[in-house]
């Protein structure tokens, strides 16, 4: 029996994001751990809750989320892929947990299978990014929420590092081969408009604005935002490094191509070996720079509150 190809959300997460390079894989596991923690301790999880995790997707957050609701709370596992909640569900049996978990199908501005004052925080990461009706799934949360509820976030602020200049391609100094840059970023703007992307039509003021008018209370935003030259080791001493074939095989979303699968659909032949001869040593001496701006927005539903909608 021929297995069915996964939906490009699980291909993503599950192997396109890494390259196929573990190394890459494990600090990029690091990185989303640390980030997954501070979620959780934001949400201010205590045993016997229920807890709805927005796009799940691999399962990170919900995972972390069990350990602490403990054997008498619930987690739900929350995707608009189908593919990766069976993904999760497996893993969840794997680990004989399948008792404390529910899954359910649906985008994050729509969340009718949850019953509304059903559930006690909701937790979602680098999932407002992929939603155009943003404000509408922050009257979802307020609304599936029990009074005194609450809610823990994490966005990227693509904003803060798109569009680049048009002399820099992803943080790299590519003036010599502008022209040549410019066809592969035509092809990244094509999927994601500057002026009408979901990963780009936002800021952290519309994250608050979206959380108030949702009538949240109590809202707390904590932005981060580094500009900084790679260096060769990690917090842990180990290595880094960049590599070009990591760099080719990987894609920095679910909705965008490996660089080499853009390279191959705008560029010629010797177009293509004249950017690789270029941007190939600055990668793999780590000549680019990294822009990175991410928004925590943690925030409670008011008690004796049924609809929180208000302008």
């Amino acid at each position: 029996m021929t297995r069915k190809t996964q939906d490009h959300w699980a291909q993503w997460l599950l192997h396109r994001r890494f390259g196929g390079d573990p190394q890459h894989e494990q600090a990029m596991l690091r990185e989303l751990s640390a980030w997954r923690d501070r979620i959780l301790a934001h949400a201010i999880i205590t045993p016997g809750e229920t807890i709805l995790d927005v796009g799940c997707g691999d399962g990170l957050i919900a995972f972390g989320a069990l350990d602490r609701v403990g054997e008498e709370g619930l987690v739900i596992f929350s995707d608009i892929s189908q593919d990766l909640l069976d993904h999760c569900r497996s893993l969840a049996q794997q680990l004989q947990v399948l008792d404390r978990c529910r899954f359910v199908r649906a985008p994050a501005d729509d969340l009718a299978a949850i019953a509304p004052g059903s559930v006690d925080a909701v937790t979602t990461r680098s999932v407002l990014i992929y939603v155009q009706a943003k404000q509408q799934a922050f009257h979802e949360f307020y609304r599936v929420l029990k009074p005194g509820g609450r809610l823990s976030i994490f966005e990227p602020i693509n904003r803060f590092c798109f569009p680049e200049p048009p002399q820099v391609f992803l943080g790299y100094d590519v003036t010599p081969i502008q022209e040549i840059a410019a066809k592969l970023r035509a092809v990244f703007e094509r999927i994601h408009a500057p002026e009408s992307s979901p990963l780009l039509n936002f800021d952290e003021r519309d994250l608050l604005t979206f959380a108030e008018r949702a009538g949240f209370a109590e809202i707390r935003l904590e932005l981060q935002a580094t500009i900084k030259q790679p260096k060769p080791l990690d917090s842990n001493n180990e290595m880094t490094r960049a590599t070009w074939e990591t760099l080719l095989k990987s894609s920095g979303n679910p909705l965008n191509p490996t660089l080499e699968e853009a390279m191959a659909q705008a560029l010629s032949p010797q177009e293509a070996e004249q950017f690789t001869a270029y941007l190939l040593p600055l990668v793999e001496t780590m000549q680019g720079h990294e822009r990175q701006a991410v928004a925590y927005l943690w925030a409670m539903k008011r008690y004796g509150s049924s609809s929180g909608h208000y302008t």
